[in-house]
């Protein structure tokens, strides 16, 4: 492509309302990087943060125009380098776009894509319903990362993804064109099934613009149970024991590692010696709660725990969910992480953790493991030795390797967080060439000149 002119951005500017689209240098730095922070994020050339629809289409159209690529963003907390600012190329933010329509009799929310999880759920809230998918980042990702990355997170073990709420889609294609896919009704298979398609792209298919949503009623409260086990490889068998049994509403993992880096990021009395804490909860109606809770504690004691805590109480229940959410930011205070997210079938569990520790030995570096245990997503974070010239190769070296390991034992790259850029190279030994090409008809056939995020996914 050759070089874009002056006077061709300058027509960009001019075609938004004041405002709309970032040039200045100090401004287009908070655009260089998301949530993974990866050090080959470039400058854009610009940043257009859309405040409609028809601001999108017109983005669109002046990129297909020009050759211009562009970079989807939505609140930047991303964990692939999915939305790295990228030389001479556009970031397309819906930050702005924030509207939220919430009707109560069909159970659905209508949402624009800056809106953040946390908000669409306390807007819901006000109407006594509830929408489910819960990442440990809901207080700050927003609604269309979620859709652009399919994302999950606590609760996903029994209420699933961002895709298993997803009745309607907005979506600006490459060249301008608006698919408006689905509505607010529950049951329909009128023509192909294109929404799939988008949610889980990663915004290199089409930009979606606005998202009607399935809500449930409010969740019950929920009872919490809190296990320390000697080992990770005992935890991991409490978890498949748990789900031969019962499934809870929430069953989470921490390794000793990340339980002490949560220990010393915000003390919540949590036991530093412990080789895991697992975190569950039930929320099961009357007396079907206890009965739930009584199938975990056997679980877990038939399994090796040295202590099972249990409490009705939501706000005690609570403060040992804040200490799951807290894993990450905590290692991020050791450094520069690497966050994996690898996946398996929960039988699978102890042989993936026990991989996992087998690369981390190999390779000389620490990799504390939190997890969504109970549907077999875990989360190795590989913390990078900056005391240590080799590092960064180290660190990059068991980051592959973790990979491997989930293909090997026939399991994923990605339970939620999105190939992205960081990623992109082990997407083939998972999917295979067939399943790659078909992947690249369907991204040509919607973006024949490759200008929807270059170098994302496929």
């Amino acid at each position: 492509m050759s070089p874009l002119s002056p006077e061709a951005l300058e027509r960009l500017v001019a075609a938004l309302p004041e405002g709309v689209v970032a040039t200045r240098a100090e401004t287009l730095e908070k655009y260089r990087h998301d949530g993974a922070n990866d050090p080959t994020a470039q400058l854009p050339l610009a940043c257009v943060r859309a405040e409609s629809t028809d601001h999108v289409v017109t983005t669109m159209r002046w990129a297909t125009e020009h050759r211009v690529a562009v970079v989807p963003r939505g609140a930047g907390t991303g964990l692939s380098g999915g939305a790295s600012g990228q030389s001479g190329a556009i970031t397309l933010s819906t930050e702005r776009m924030r509207a939220v329509e919430v009707d109560p009799a069909s159970r659905t929310v209508v949402v624009q894509p800056g809106l953040l999880n946390a908000e669409v759920k306390a807007a819901v809230a006000e109407h006594g319903l509830w929408y489910p998918p819960d990442p440990s980042s809901v207080q700050i990702c927003s609604i269309g990362g979620n859709l652009a990355t399919n994302a999950g997170g606590l609760c996903c073990v029994k209420y699933g993804v961002t895709a298993d709420y997803v009745l309607g889609l907005e979506v600006v294609l490459a060249d301008g064109t608006v698919l408006r896919l689905g509505g607010r009704h529950v049951k329909d298979v009128a023509g192909l099934s294109l929404m799939p398609l988008f949610v889980g792209s990663e915004g290199t298919l089409g930009i979606i613009t606005s998202a009607t949503l399935r809500l449930v009623p409010a969740q019950r409260p929920a009872a919490t149970l809190v296990a320390t086990f000697p080992t990770v490889a005992a935890a991991a068998d409490a978890v498949v024991r748990v789900g031969r049994d019962v499934q809870p509403s929430m069953l989470e993992l921490l390794d000793q590692a990340a339980i002490n880096a949560v220990e010393d990021y915000a003390p919540m009395g949590l036991d530093r010696d412990a080789g895991a804490l697992l975190l569950a909860q039930s929320d099961a109606p009357g007396a079907a709660r206890a009965a739930e809770v009584e199938l975990v504690e056997r679980a877990f004691e038939a399994a090796g725990a040295l202590e099972v805590f249990s409490t009705d109480d939501v706000d005690e229940g609570e403060l040992f969910i804040q200490a799951r959410r807290l894993a990450l930011p905590a290692l991020e205070q050791r450094g520069r992480v690497l966050l994996e997210d690898v996946g398996a079938a929960v039988p699978l569990l102890p042989d993936l953790l026990a991989r996992i520790e087998a690369v981390a030995a190999r390779h000389g570096v620490a990799i504390p493991v939190v997890a969504h245990a109970g549907d077999g997503n875990t989360h190795p974070i590989i913390v990078v030795d900056t005391d240590d010239p080799d590092g960064e190769a180290k660190a990059q070296a068991a980051f592959v390797d973790v990979m491997a390991a989930a293909v090997e034992i026939g399991g994923t790259i990605t339970g939620e967080h999105g190939i992205g850029r960081l990623k992109r190279d082990a997407l083939p030994t998972q999917l295979g060439p067939e399943v790659m090409t078909a992947n690249r008809r369907v991204k040509d056939a919607l973006d024949p000149l490759g200008l929807l995020n270059p170098g994302v996914l496929l």
